[in-house]
């Protein structure tokens, strides 16, 4: 029999839903300037110069909404940013002090920014498996955090591959029917190997009268197979909320823990087709580790030594940093510098399967690197309604034009695809992504900053500084659950407006 050929699959059609106005506008620039423009055929019939001066007035307004830069910023949203950025230096909210002569109280190292106040519990599942859960009260959102030990795509067939990556959109779809989920990510964090785990198993496994060579040989091997070899640690979160519904009252996190339970098993299992390896709920104790060596990288080594001689110890009030300052465009906690870049442009056109691998992988100019991929998974109605809407946009914005442009006809082509794929069932959901590069000293942010810069051409993206909010998004990249356009001081519906 001849051989099967095998075409390599290519994946696409991530789509940024066009906005309802005209020309690319804001709805509520376009409104403001349909609605100048009547006033000033209204003012022509009073004085021509005083329409001129609200014509000169509608051009100052509507400017700032309507200018925006390669990262699809308007003028207006970079002023907010800046104005709101001094505000919190002027108030002195850009720097945390924690500890006994700290100025967060109770002398404890809580976690500071969006994170404060989150509280840390743990229940079991119905396999009867230890799970943390991390409840944020200001949002009335409990997350529970999945270990993962990915098998990795090395000498796999491209076959398993796809198979894998099926079986992923299968479970992002299924979120979309999930109850009360309202957001998920994945996290994976490439830190350099400490070497502890590897003394740990020389000398349990060395005997006393063991021959010279091989003794000399463990040595060198010791000394130095960690300087090149890294750590990498996948995270799934899901964050699910508590609160009211019809007829029933807010949850309390008994009530949460309880309802998570149930659905963990499920979940887990599901993961096994994806490649995801073993599957997990982490512990209160492992995911406060976790946090608080991503607030300090150089405890790492203790909290390795720590977990051989049963365990650190380490409480919810203990994962934060003792002292942590934000800057405009980097965060310093502890004895570490972080930049975070925020995705504003989703891969262009066809990609393969490893269009995020290079991105992934450890990185000799970044010492510790975290890349967050951030969903927020759409129910069968809404996704519906956002692909219809959609796809309204997209047809009307192609009929402002007389002469048709190949670039509006794709537009029309890929947003029809989209509802018919969401109508045979196909899920829709949200996504971003968040890259964090950790830095042992101010000095080597620079080469970070370039590393990223090449690594997300590669990957086929766009990324940017998250600018005046680093703290923030250096937390959000943390599987804690937080879902960022909850905590801002405008509601998305009136974001998406402007």
């Amino acid at each position: 029999m001849a051989a099967e050929e095998l075409i390599p699959r290519t994946y696409g059609n991530f789509r940024k839903p066009r906005t309802s106005g005209l020309r690319g506008l804001s709805l509520g620039t376009t409104l403001l300037l349909f609605a100048g423009l009547i006033a000033v055929v209204l003012t022509t019939l009073v004085s021509l110069w005083a329409a001129l001066c609200l014509a000169l007035g509608l051009a100052i307004a509507v400017a700032p909404l309507a200018l925006k830069d390669r990262h699809g910023r308007t003028v207006m949203q970079r002023g907010a940013v800046r104005l709101a950025w001094r505000r919190t230096t002027a108030a002195g909210n850009h720097e945390y002090r924690s500890g006994p002569m700290g100025r967060s109280g109770n002398g404890t190292c809580e976690l500071p920014g969006l994170a404060a106040g989150s509280r840390l519990t743990e229940a079991q599942d119905g396999y009867s498996r230890p799970f943390a859960m991390i409840t944020i009260p200001s949002t009335g959102h409990h997350t529970v955090v999945i270990a993962c030990d990915p098998d990795g795509a090395g000498l796999v067939e491209e076959r398993q591959v796809d198979t894998w990556v099926a079986h992923w959109g299968q479970w992002l779809s299924a979120l979309g029917s999930e109850p009360d989920l309202v957001a998920a990510s994945v996290t994976v964090e490439t830190a350099p190997d400490t070497g502890v785990r590897l003394q740990q198993e020389i000398d349990a496994n060395s005997a006393p009268d063991s021959p010279g060579l091989a003794t000399s040989m463990l040595r060198e091997v010791l000394s130095t197979y960690p300087a090149g070899s890294a750590q990498i640690a996948t995270r799934i979160a899901l964050t699910y909320s508590g609160a009211a519904r019809a007829g029933t009252p807010r949850r309390s996190a008994e009530d949460m823990a309880l309802h998570i339970g149930t659905r963990l098993p499920g979940l887990t299992a599901g993961l096994s087709m994806t490649g995801a390896g073993a599957a997990a709920p982490m512990t209160a104790t492992e995911l406060t580790e976790a946090v608080r060596v991503a607030y300090d990288p150089t405890v790492a080594p203790l909290v390795e030594e720590a977990r051989a001689t049963g365990g650190t110890g380490l409480t919810w009030s203990q994962a934060g940093p003792m002292a942590a300052r934000e800057a405009w465009d980097h965060y310093r906690h502890d004895g570490a510098f972080s930049m975070t870049w925020a995705m504003t442009e989703a891969p262009q056109g066809e990609v393969f399967s490893n269009v995020l691998t290079g991105l992934v992988q450890p990185s000799t100019d970044i010492a510790r690197k975290r890349v967050t991929l951030l969903y927020r998974p759409h129910t069968r109605a809404e996704g519906a309604r956002v692909v219809q809407q959609d796809y309204k946009n997209a047809l009307f914005s192609a009929q402002q034009s007389q002469i048709g442009h190949a670039r509006d006809d794709a537009e029309v082509v890929a947003a029809r695809r989209t509802t018919e794929e969401q109508a045979q069932g196909h899920g829709v959901i949200r996504f971003g992504m968040l890259i964090t590069a950790t830095v042992g000293s101010a000095a080597e942010l620079p080469e970070a900053a370039a590393a990223v810069d090449n690594l997300a051409p590669a990957a086929r993206i766009a990324v940017r500084p998250v600018y005046g909010s680093q703290a923030a998004a250096f937390a959000a990249a943390l599987p804690l659950g937080l879902v960022l356009p909850l905590h801002t001081a405008l509601p998305q519906t009136v974001r998406d407006v402007m």
